[in-house]
């Protein structure tokens, strides 16, 4: 059996390539949310995330509002929430957004990236929750797409837990009883797993007769 590979060169451009790969994954999973209360959570745990990553831009004018013009350019103006402040428009989109200029610091994981590092430091300082729970999940579903692209091998979940537990410190610890992880899936789940995976044996029980 063939394996398939998901390489940068055949995703669709980031608007905003200095937030990288696993935010912008987020926005677009936020489009997905249809309870609104609950896609409102989402992006403010989004905006808290962006910030985290420049930490130390947060005495700048503005640099708030910029987050949340920078979070609508990513989802190309189509998340629906309720915005704390007035955004930027797309007709005023023909000068690019200012950049946010990278922090330097040794990366321990370089397959993983800077990115994977402060979302798992957010992690750990966000209290016992669905919040918390929704994050690890999306995390390690990204980590395991990342360590796939570049070691171009298949990767067993307790791999990645272990990873997640030595960046956190010991303050994340998972197993494979407590999550299967789908690379496919924006928000892996246990029974969309195992739904999945028992319609899959069904089918191929079905092409043997």
């Amino acid at each position: 059996m063939t394996q398939s590979y998901n390489y940068n060169t055949q995703r669709k451009k980031m608007a905003l390539p200095e937030y990288g790969r696993s935010v912008q994954n987020m926005v677009d999973y936020a489009m997905t949310i249809e309870d609104r209360a609950e896609r409102q959570r989402c992006a403010n745990t989004i905006v808290n995330i962006m910030g985290s990553m420049f930490p130390h831009l947060r005495d700048i004018p503005d640099f708030k509002h910029k987050l949340w013009d920078h979070l609508a350019i990513m989802s190309d103006f189509k998340l629906d929430i309720d915005y704390p402040y007035e955004i930027v428009k797309p007709d005023n989109l023909t000068v690019k957004p200012e950049r946010i200029p990278y922090s330097a610091g040794h990366i321990r994981y370089r397959h993983y990236g800077r990115a994977i590092e402060l979302l798992i430091q957010k992690a750990v300082e966000l209290p016992d929750g669905d919040e918390k729970r929704q994050l690890i999940r999306m995390i390690a579903s990204h980590m395991k797409k990342d360590y796939i692209t570049w070691n171009k091998d298949t990767v067993e979940d307790q791999k990645i837990f272990d990873d997640i537990r030595e960046m956190s410190d010991g303050k994340i610890c998972l197993s494979e009883s407590d999550l299967h992880l789908d690379i496919n899936a924006p928000q892996p789940q246990r029974q969309f797993v195992q739904r999945k995976r028992t319609n899959n044996n069904s089918n191929n029980q079905k092409r043997k007769y």
